[in-house]
Formats: C-alpha cells, sequence, structure tokens
C-alpha cells in the first residue's frame, strides 16, 4: 500500500524562486522517507505581491459591478499560477509533475462564494496523477459546485483544501509548512520566552488555533482530526521537527502526559469589544438578540446570559453596526471597546480543579483586571482591557511553566 503524503505550502512559502527551492527539497525529502507527495499550494507572497490574493481583489476593488461569482473566478487564479511555476520548477528538477486546480482535484462544494464549505472530495484524477508517478500539485483555496461554478473557501482555505485531501487520499501524514517552526506556547512578540511544542492534540490546536493562534485554520483542524490524519505544521526554511497534532497521549514515541500539563498554550484576540444588555422581564430576549446578531451577520462569543443582563463580545470592527442593532431594540445598554480575550488552551485541565485559580490569581499578581471569563472542558478565556494583554499572556505562561516544554 502506498504511503501518501500531503504537503500543503503557504503563501510565503512559494513566493521567490529561493523560497520555493526550500519547497523542492522538502518534497524529495518526502520522497526519499517512502512517501508519495500530494502538495496543496496558496497564491504566490502576501498584500502587495502581484499574484497574492489581496492584490487581485484590489484590481476590481470593492464596487458591486464585480459580483461574488467573478471575484470567485478572479481570486482562484492566484492558486493556479502557483501550481504551474511549482510544476514546471519540479520538471526541471527531473520530477514529473501534474498542475491541478481545484476543481480537477475534486474538491465540490456547496456553491457559496467566497466563503464555500467542501461537500466531498473526488480525487480520481489526483489518484490518476500518483499512478503514473507525477507529484500532483493543487491549487488551494478553491472548489467547484455541483453546478460546475468555480468557488473559494474563504479564509484558511488553502489549509482546508488539504486537510479534506489528505482525508479522502487516506494519508498518513499532512504536513503544513508555513513561516514559523511549529505552534508556540503563545505570540513570541508578546512571550519572548515562548517556545514550540513537540506535539499536542486536535482539540488543542483547535482551540488555539480559534482564541488566536494563526499557524492554521481551525476548520482544517477538525477535518483532519475525523478523518485522523496527523498534521505536522513546519517552517519551510527549515529541517526542524515542528510541531505534531494527533489524537491521543502517545505518538512517535513522545509521550504526553496530560495530567501534569493542565495548559498547553496561551493564545489571545485583540480588537473586541463587549456588549452589556439589559432586557425587559418576560421577553425571550436572548432570542431575538441572538437572532437579529445572526441576520445582520455579527458573531458573538463569550456569551453569557442571566436573567437580567445579557454578555457578550464581538469584533470590535463590527462595534458601529452592533449598536445601531442594540438601540433598535431599544434595550438599556453598554458596549466598551479596546479589550481583548486571553485564552489558556490545554486538554489536560478537564477535571483537574484550581486551574481558574490560578488563572485567576496570575492575572491579579499582574494588575490585570478580568472583566468576563467563560470556560470549556480545554479552555479558560478572559476579557482583559487590550493595554494589559501582553502582561496578561507572560503572566499566564509564567504560571503555567510553558517555557519549560
Amino acid at each position: 500500500m502506498e504511503r501518501i503524503i500531503v504537503q500543503k505550502f503557504g503563501g510565503t512559502s512559494v513566493a521567490t524562486e529561493s523560497l520555493r527551492e526550500c519547497v523542492i527539497r522538502h518534497i524529495e525529502r518526502a520522497m526519499a522517507d517512502g512517501y508519495r507527495p500530494v502538495v496543496v499550494v496558496s497564491a504566490m507572497g502576501r498584500a502587495g505581491d502581484p499574484y497574492a490574493t489581496d492584490t487581485l481583489l484590489e484590481l476590481v476593488g470593492a464596487g458591486q459591478e464585480t459580483g461574488e461569482r467573478d471575484v470567485d473566478l478572479l481570486l482562484a487564479c492566484g492558486e493556479v499560477i502557483s501550481t504551474v511555476v511549482l510544476s514546471r520548477e519540479l520538471k526541471a528538477r527531473g520530477h514529473a509533475a501534474r498542475a491541478l486546480t481545484g476543481a480537477q482535484a475534486g474538491i465540490i462544494t456547496d456553491g457559496r462564494f467566497g466563503d464555500a464549505r467542501i461537500l466531498r472530495v473526488e480525487p480520481k484524477r489526483v489518484l490518476a496523477a500518483l499512478a503514473r508517478g507525477e507529484i500532483p500539485v493543487i491549487a488551494g483555496f478553491q472548489g467547484e459546485s455541483q453546478d460546475g461554478e468555480v468557488t473559494t473557501l474563504g479564509r484558511g482555505g488553502s489549509d482546508t483544501s488539504a486537510a479534506a485531501i489528505a482525508v479522502a487520499l487516506g494519508a498518513e501524514l499532512l504536513e503544513v509548512f508555513t513561516d514559523v517552526d511549529g505552534v508556540k506556547t503563545a505570540d513570541p512578540r508578546l512571550a519572548p520566552q515562548a517556545v514550540t511544542l513537540e506535539v499536542a492534540t486536535y482539540q488543542e490546536i483547535a482551540e488555539l488555533a480559534h482564541f488566536g493562534a494563526k499557524v492554521i485554520h481551525p476548520r482544517a483542524v477538525e477535518i483532519a482530526m475525523k478523518g485522523n490524519v496527523p498534521i505536522k505544521i513546519r517552517q519551510t526554511t527549515s529541517d526542524a521537527p515542528g510541531t505534531l497534532i494527533c489524537d491521543g497521549a502517545w505518538s512517535g514515541g513522545i509521550e504526553r502526559p496530560a495530567a501534569d500539563r493542565p495548559v498547553t498554550g496561551i493564545a489571545h484576540v485583540s480588537g473586541v469589544c463587549q456588549a452589556v444588555v439589559s432586557p425587559p422581564a418576560g421577553e425571550p430576549a436572548a432570542v431575538r438578540l441572538f437572532t437579529r446578531l445572526g441576520e445582520a451577520g455579527i458573531s458573538a462569543d463569550m456569551i453569557h446570559v442571566t436573567p437580567e443582563r445579557i454578555a457578550f463580545i464581538v469584533d470590535g470592527k463590527l462595534e458601529k453596526r452592533l449598536k445601531g442593532i442594540l438601540e433598535d431594540l431599544g434595550w438599556p445598554f453598554e458596549v466598551t471597546a479596546g479589550l481583548a480575550k486571553v485564552s489558556a488552551v490545554g486538554a489536560g485541565m478537564h477535571g483537574v480543579p484550581g486551574v481558574m485559580a490560578r488563572v485567576a490569581s496570575a492575572l491579579y499578581r499582574a494588575g490585570v483586571e478580568i472583566l468576563q471569563t467563560t470556560d470549556s472542558h480545554v479552555n479558560i478565556s478572559c476579557l482583559v482591557h487590550a493595554a494589559k494583554v501582553k502582561d496578561a499572556v507572560l503572566a499566564l505562561h509564567q504560571e503555567f511553566g510553558l517555557e519549560q516544554q
């Protein structure tokens, strides 16, 4: 049985010829290790670079003259260009390669332009390329609706593409290459002593990604978890092993004694605002409020509901829209901007007493006021003033000894 590995390379990984040389070395290393590589690529570079997604979007501007369908057709070009360039360079190195669009790779979506969801993957052409001894190089971030329209997958779409393809092929491993050497215990810009995690569970990484860590999209983690495909987060310009994401306490000879490590990492999201609403008694207030928010495209987080008040946070960019809805409802409310959410994440905290007390004590000692909290089996989130976010991250990182991973 063939050992298939899916290797996803982000936009910065394929941005220049020298970086693509690193990409090819990783592909060749996988082949030397006995794998059949399937490659998924993003558009080259970042905003401002000629073929980056944001740059392509600037070509048509924000006007309504260009419909969603045409915007998706345009945006899909960036990844297609990457596939052709990388496959040509692989051929120049003596490797048979086959460039494929997302549609040609069999990614079938629900047809929502700009933020489509993958319904299934029919990888017949990918398997045919492998059977011919070719390296499939697939355009991430895109697929095809059931009626044949090109659709893009939204933020993190190339990660999602790679995970879905890996599951469909029964891959042994999904490698995601980026510009950092794995998942850190915290943002190094706030906690310079942050270290790279050797191994973590799917759930921990999904939570860290959801709560602010940007190394991989949480949707991709969820897809890989359902298909039981391990993920490695690695750096394009390094041979370091990176972070292994898998299920269970044992993998690759590394033991994860969860009870000894209640917290795996600290994540944060800045630029949020808090709403505190005091609805009249006797009304299904929460239903009315969250229905209106949903209709307006506003996602609420850290929701806390009592008979007297409803508290929640939203992205600070939506503050004006939020206030308009609350004013229309006519209930007393207060909106506070300039806040941040700081989250301690770890599968090992489930059932362990005293973790919340340690979080609260560490923040108190650091002079950080806690405005609101939420928790689950794998995370404790605290709402704090944005000016104190660095103090909060540092305090929690030190409290749980994360620099000693």
